[in-house]
């Protein structure tokens, strides 16, 4: 098994190559459908079995009506965000620091990126598992950031996080926007429980190892110690 990082816009998705067909977990931002393609071609495969999203904000669903219909794979995402996604929107919820500005700008952003709805195939509820689209692929509901926000437990081991955390300048949980940021610990807490080997961010170059996800939040980890390279 083979996980390819791919840089799509304003965040990263990740390109899953299983034998038994390819999983995409998000799809980045509009206009991005070319990058994911390109790769399929680069590595000889064109059967893309699913499309499963973190959660409904324009730059992790942004390419996936497009990639669904170059490719044909099924759409997945959390039956809480759902609709959110199939009305093109993005809710922030409430803003932290630097995501005030974000929130202030985003009439703007959502204009000029133009995010196009997308009717999810799948609605996807806490502990299912997706292994009969070729991938072993579960899912843990991680409210917070979005009422519907999941990570995706691949084979046990591998954890596709979303905005649950993020490695740009450092490792660090969502500290900009939350519908409830009270759910935000609780839910790390769920995915620490898991004691997954890697952790694959939504946003930040880098991966985070299991060990630094136990200990986030101690000095080390705010100091961006402890993390590696994709």
């Amino acid at each position: 098994m083979r996980i390819h990082n791919l840089s799509l816009g304003l965040a990263r998705a990740y390109l899953v190559e299983h034998e038994a067909g390819l999983a995409l977990v998000d799809a980045g931002s509009p206009g991005m459908e070319k990058v994911v393609l390109q790769t399929m071609q680069e590595i000889s495969r064109q059967d893309l079995r699913i499309i499963v999203i973190t959660h409904a904000h324009l730059d992790h669903y942004g390419s996936a009506a497009a990639l669904r219909r170059a490719t044909g794979a099924p759409v997945a995402v959390h039956l809480a965000d759902a609709s959110a996604m199939q009305r093109g929107d993005s809710p922030l919820g409430s803003p932290r620091g630097r995501g005030r500005l974000v929130k202030a700008l985003f009439p703007l952003i959502n204009f000029i990126l133009h995010p196009e709805p997308v009717t999810p195939d799948l609605s996807l509820d806490d502990g299912d598992d997706l292994s009969s689209y070729g991938v072993p692929i579960k899912v843990l509901h991680t409210p917070g950031h979005t009422p519907g926000s999941c990570c995706y437990i691949l084979a046990d081991r591998w954890a596709f996080v979303g905005d649950l955390l993020s490695t740009t300048g450092g490792p660090h949980m969502q500290r900009y926007f939350a519908q409830d940021w009270a759910m935000i610990p609780a839910s790390l807490n769920r995915l620490k429980a898991l004691h997954p080997e890697k952790i694959y961010p939504g946003h930040g170059t880098d991966l985070l190892d299991g060990e630094v996800l136990q200990l986030l939040g101690s000095s080390s980890t705010q100091s961006g110690a402890g993390y590696r390279n994709a």
